[in-house]
């Protein structure tokens, strides 16, 4: 991680020295622009008496300031994104030294009924997904969800190559992430697909040419009034006539620009993401894929969305009392713009979800790319159709530092069952939890915390974080069984999944606990399924001896000079150490 610390420490050093000549750039624009605006006022002082001098000095003024202005605006925008990368490097400073938590959780997208997004510390205050999201975009923010939470355990090497790539250029990614954060979108693409896919054009080819010959006329009633061959007067009645028409479609116009107004900041943002994704050359398939995708005749998706802001920049001037009088008036400005966004949302709204699709795709590997980029010593699991679903080298949990982080190694065959026991806080349910991470890990195409691993791709589901539920007049011990019977149900239609269970049927007596649990992991044996269960019964280890299909497993506890010692390593066996009187007492509770 030391090399990675390295990177965004130079990073960070660059983007400020950069946003820092940017700021004395802009101070010498500024000083420019108030002497042009000084000199240019003088000039026409000087000179007023000779209106025409007058009038060049003031055109040549304006024009120059009006360069500056854009030039200086350029800068600022420029020195914000730098502004941005700081950010971004200073914030991946922060993440690798722990400090994460007050980053989103994602608590959102926890599901009781979800295959195991509840239960292995997948979302929430220290979760997986706090620790690696990057997203700057609410769909990619579900994209990477729905990374996380697919169970796709088909073309896992494609993902694990495109990871590969993205962690090759972390330049790309981190610019890539502060264009995006540079426009603060309000509305989600997914209404804006909705309004563009279900729009109804209101204007025709004729009605285009119809504000051109307006145009056209309006030109020519203006050179005759000015040169007096007709009355003045008739321009006056000419733009009420333009006004008037215009009013006639202003409900149908309002209508384009409210929604419009909703878009013009997403697709500014996202042509800027589109020409960095267009403009970048991909080897892994996965990206040049989805780089194909954006590629739509002659022209760059990225200048049909720049053609489409433009337009709805140009339809936006209606705000200005001026231009919309006089620009609908004599030009019916705001028919002929509306009639250029009807034509683009008649030629392109079927392909914008396509479009839209790809930026959020790379919002959301960026952050994988990132997190194999940050743990570059972990290793991609080898995928394997051999019976080992799991065999792996100091398999050890992610999100623990590797200083105070205890691996263990691990061999779990196809169709074998793990019972594991252990003392409390002996790391039993943090073991549950690696296991579970390095299975949603690997079928992303992640890069597992393991010196080596060999991987059959296989699904998971777990049953470890029951509750009760008041809303649905459920008991804790009818939610458990509900979950359980889910567990069944599933593996009974595909066996192809990896069951994790912690501590079961904790709703109900030790007697009866202890026969139910047993005969729930005979069924599970029966149905030729793969997985581990926790449990501090120790009457349930017995059923290895019966079944050659389990294994028992244990983590330990050792007191020594009166103080309680944990290991946290993985042994084959049954523990015989277990530390709740102990505690008790230490603790002077009993």
């Amino acid at each position: 991680m030391e090399e990675q610390k390295s990177f965004y420490k130079a990073q960070l050093e660059l983007h400020k020295t950069e946003a820092s000549g940017i700021f004395k750039q802009m101070g010498l624009l500024s000083v420019l622009r108030i002497l042009v605006f000084l000199l240019t006022a003088f000039g026409i002082y000087l000179t007023y008496l000779q209106w025409q001098v007058s009038s060049l000095i003031g055109v040549l003024g304006i024009g120059v300031f009006l360069f500056l202005l854009s030039k200086y605006t350029d800068l600022k925008q420029k020195r914000a994104l730098h502004k941005r990368l700081v950010v971004i490097n200073k914030d991946e400073l922060d993440i690798a030294s722990g400090d994460f938590h007050d980053r989103p959780g994602g608590g959102q997208f926890q599901n009781p009924k979800h295959f195991y997004s509840l239960d292995i510390d997948l979302f929430g205050k220290g979760s997986f997904f706090q620790f690696i999201n990057r997203t700057t975009i609410k769909e990619g923010t579900e994209t990477l969800t729905n990374n996380l939470l697919a169970n796709n355990i088909l073309d896992i090497e494609t993902r694990q190559e495109a990871i590969k790539e993205l962690v090759t250029i972390p330049e790309w990614r981190q610019y890539y992430s502060g264009v995006a954060q540079g426009v603060e979108v309000k509305h989600s693409a997914k209404s804006i697909i909705t309004w563009l896919k279900d729009y109804k054009p209101f204007l025709s080819k004729i009605h285009y040419w119809f504000t051109i010959a307006f145009s056209l006329a309006s030109v020519l009633i203006l050179v005759l009034g000015v040169t007096e061959v007709i009355s003045i007067s008739f321009t006056g009645y000419w733009l009420l006539l333009g006004l008037g028409i215009t009013a006639y479609y202003l409900k149908r116009i309002n209508n384009v620009a409210q929604n419009t107004e909703r878009a013009k900041d997403t697709f500014r943002q996202y042509a800027l993401l589109l020409e960095l994704i267009e403009t970048e050359e991909f080897k892994s398939a996965l990206l040049k894929d989805q780089q194909h995708k954006i590629k739509s005749e002659n022209l760059k998706a990225s200048q049909i969305f720049l053609k489409f802001s433009k337009a709805l920049d140009a339809l936006d001037n209606r705000n200005n009392l001026i231009s919309a009088i006089f620009g609908n008036g004599l030009l019916l400005w705001d028919l002929r713009q509306t009639h250029y966004i009807e034509q683009w949302i008649t030629k392109y709204a079927d392909k914008v979800e396509d479009w839209f699709e790809v930026v959020t795709f790379f919002d959301a590997y960026n952050s994988l790319g990132n997190y194999a980029f940050n743990h570059q010593e972990f290793t991609y699991p080898e995928i394997s159709n051999e019976a080992t679903t799991i065999l792996a080298d100091n398999l050890g949990h992610p999100l623990l530092k590797s200083e105070k982080r205890v691996d263990s190694d691990l061999t779990l065959e196809e169709e074998q069952f793990f019972i594991v026991t252990g003392a409390n806080m002996a790391g039993k349910s943090t073991f549950l939890r690696t296991v579970a991470l390095h299975i949603v890990m690997a079928n992303v195409g992640l890069p597992v915390c393991a010196k080596a691993s060999k991987y059959k791709p296989i699904k998971l589901i777990t049953s470890m974080r029951t509750t009760d539920s008041l809303t649905d007049d459920s008991s804790y011990f009818f939610s458990e069984l509900t979950r359980l019977k889910f567990v069944v149900d599933t593996v009974t239609n595909d066996a192809s999944y990896f069951i994790i269970l912690d501590e079961i049927l904790k709703g109900t007596n030790s007697t009866d606990k202890a026969i139910g649990s047993r005969k729930f992991v005979e069924k599970l044996v029966k149905l030729n399924a793969t997985g581990i269960i926790a449990t501090h019964d120790l009457s349930l280890t017995e059923i290895e001896k019966e079944l050659e299909a389990v294994k028992n497993y244990y983590f330990d506890a050792e007191i020594i000079n009166d103080e309680l010692y944990f290991d946290y390593k993985l042994k084959q066996g049954v523990c015989q150490n277990m530390n709740a009187s102990f505690l008790l007492k230490k603790m002077e509770i009993v």
